[in-house]
């Protein structure tokens, strides 16, 4: 309208609304290089909602922030302050008192002072004492009341939200009604009987007590029952003697009225209904002030309520996930914007979900085989990009592989080649031909012998494949653990994608050996296991390889260490430096996959004299051959080979 004025600022309530949505993919090529550089795949998954993506904020900055929260609330104040404020009112009423005591000549006002003289230093029970007290001063009998009626105002206000305005009066006979209610609706919930009904009853009758108006008995107890915990932590945070002060002034705050009795079996009642809250823990809260009794309680739930969420966002629980998180405690506790922060990674979560990319096991978040076909892929880019110089499509056969795939490229025909046409290439070099003679392109095209071309085509004899990769620890502890899993990660996505005639099989070995998926080498953590069992491996590699006859047999090796351990009766068996049956244990495993026509080719990685000794004399042994590449260049150097060898010797 005519006359609005509009100011405009930055947007400071939460994330910007009008960000873009998170990019999924982006999400997951983050993960995977940190995966393909070696780290952990559930740290990186779990350091993705810890952190947060898009420099967005994460859990760990909620945590901090909770942290933060936590501490200024054990520096809010002194526990105990309702005893020292009853302290300080009972000093007031006997000072008041004495004056009016001092201006009486009877002996009834000396007796009077003899009683006050002898009071308890105890202030519980020096107002226990009192409490038949005939008070001659009005200020001191209002004092007096004062800490009685406020305590009281002070415990029921603390258990009830609603309280403060019903008690204004001091009517306190709809409270004791109420709780009489409430602990006949709890003792039914309890038994397992239906409270629907019961539950509206009671709402009707005392929903004024209840201004977080909760929509069912559940929501009832959860927040009674809170604010029951904290009183209790309250109590367990004094000392046995404060303790024990507190506990006589409830008593004679809340007199004979029944109204003590009915809120301790609430609390019980409470307390069975929601055993895994916090009712035991005392805390030292220590600060420049007082407390007074809901204030103390009110702190000491805030703190509980801030451990609970610390647990939630910390996500160490096996099977944790952000719905564990309670969004509402977050919003709470630490405000809107990071309510919609948890919202924000909670909906990442779901959308890696739901397209596909990660999938939940019993320990959390992992990669599914489309992310796990996006990483080879990630990989395999990464090792052609180090191949982009070297020269590519070398052909040892002169026919380039008759019975196999086209690669788009042609050549002219020679007698005895038994590649198809390449028509299209073949009518043009007859019109070209004809041109350049002198003659005109029109039809009909005459072919000679130099006309024709034929198609190349890839050669695609089939290839059984065994990679056996060291999983010991020094593969970690030198920087080669990542290079490892990107090698065998791009080549795995090569034969599925390039070559998927061939078999692939990734064997890891450490103490022992066995076979990995994609998943399993993705997610594999090194361990400090001492073992090089390459004769377990080379074992499982010759199975694999039987299993495919007919194919090509194709066997590498990646290691940095000579083997140390072979197996015993089906135990493996570890020994530094090698003992000669270890050796002698792993030759025969290299003895059957000669004979079987295999060639081993390893990749060396390191220095270790031990190791370039066993691979020389393997080497010769199996007439295979020996890599010594950089880390970095490992994925280069087994591709590369693998390419080269699957073509084949047999």
């Amino acid at each position: 309208m005519a006359g609005n004025t509009f100011r405009y600022g930055a947007w400071r309530d939460g994330p910007d609304p009008l960000a873009p949505p998170y990019d999924v993919r982006a999400a997951v090529d983050e993960v995977g290089e940190r995966v393909l550089a070696g780290d952990s795949l559930r740290d990186v998954l779990r350091e993705l909602v810890r952190r947060g993506p898009q420099d967005g904020r994460g859990l760990d900055e909620l945590r901090d922030r909770a942290r933060r929260m936590r501490r200024e609330a054990l520096r809010r104040g002194n526990l105990d302050g309702a005893v020292t404020r009853a302290q300080q009112l009972l000093d007031q009423a006997l000072a008041a008192e004495r004056d009016a005591l001092r201006a009486s000549n009877d002996d009834d006002a000396r007796f009077a002072e003899a009683v006050l003289d002898n009071l308890p230093r105890s202030t519980s029970r020096a107002v226990e004492e009192l409490s038949e007290y005939n008070w001659t001063s009005d200020e001191a009998r209002g004092l007096y009341q004062q800490i009685l009626d406020g305590l009281k105002r002070e415990v029921v206000e603390q258990r009830f939200a609603g309280m403060k305005q019903a008690l204004e009066n001091g009517n306190f006979d709809g409270v004791s009604e109420m709780v009489e209610d409430l602990n006949d609706l709890l003792r039914r919930h309890a038994r397992g009987e239906d409270t629907n009904d019961a539950f509206q009853q009671f709402m009707s009758k005392h929903g004024q007590f209840f201004p977080e108006n909760p929509a069912n008995v559940e929501e009832l107890i959860d927040s009674l029952a809170r604010r029951a915990a904290a009183a209790e932590r309250l109590m367990r945070s004094l000392s046995p003697q404060q303790q024990e002060e507190l506990s006589r002034l409830m008593d004679q705050a809340l007199g004979d009225s029944g109204l003590r009795g009915q809120l301790g079996e609430m609390t019980d009642n409470l307390r069975a209904l929601r055993p895994q809250l916090n009712w035991g823990r005392g805390e030292r809260v220590r600060g420049p002030n007082d407390l007074g009794y809901g204030d103390a309680a009110a702190a000491l739930g805030e703190i509980g309520d801030l451990d609970e969420l610390l647990e939630q966002l910390s996500q160490e629980h096996p099977g944790a996930t952000l719905d564990d998180i309670d969004v509402e405690m977050v919003e709470r506790q630490l405000g809107r914007g990071a309510a919609d922060d948890v919202r924000r990674l909670r909906d990442l979560e779901r959308e890696l979900s739901r397209q596909g990319w990660v999938s939940r096991d019993e320990d959390g978040l992992t990669l599914s085989p489309k992310a796990l076909r996006r990483l080879g892929r990630t990989a395999l880019a990464k090792v052609f990009d180090e191949l982009s110089g070297k020269r590519q499509g070398q052909h040892d056969l002169r026919d380039a592989g008759a019975a196999g795939d086209l690669i788009g490229s042609s050549r002219r025909w020679e007698y005895g080649d038994e590649q198809p046409l390449d028509v299209v290439r073949t009518i043009g070099n007859a019109v070209r031909r004809r041109a350049s003679s002198g003659g005109t392109a029109t039809l009909p095209v005459r072919l000679t012998p130099d006309d024709f071309e034929v198609a190349e085509t890839e050669h695609r004899a089939s290839a059984v494949v065994a990679l056996c990769v060291d999983l010991s620890y020094s593969m970690y502890a030198d920087g080669r653990w990542g290079p490892m899993k990107q090698t065998a990660l791009a080549l795995s996505h090569l034969v599925a994608t390039q070559f998927p005639q061939d078999s692939l099989q990734i064997i890891g070995f450490g103490k022992y050996a066995s076979v990995l998926s994609q998943g399993q080498l993705a997610a594999i953590d090194p361990t400090a296991e001492k073992g090089t069992n390459l004769q377990h491996a080379l074992n499982l590699a010759g199975r694999h390889l039987r299993r495919h006859p007919g194919a090509e047999p194709v066997v590498m090796v990646v290691t940095d260490g000579e083997p140390t351990a072979h197996l015993e009766d089906g135990d493996s068996y570890f020994w530094w430096p090698p003992t000669p049956e270890t050796i002698r244990a792993t030759v025969h495993e290299v003895d059957h996959l000669t004979r079987f026509g295999a060639t081993l080719n390893f990749f060396m990685l390191g220095e270790d004299p031990g190791l370039q000794r066993f691979v020389g004399r393997v080497a010769e042994r199996n007439g295979g051959r020996v890599f010594s590449p950089d880390a970095e260049e490992l994925g280069r150097y087994v591709v590369d080979d693998y390419v080269r060898a699957r073509r084949g010797r047999r």
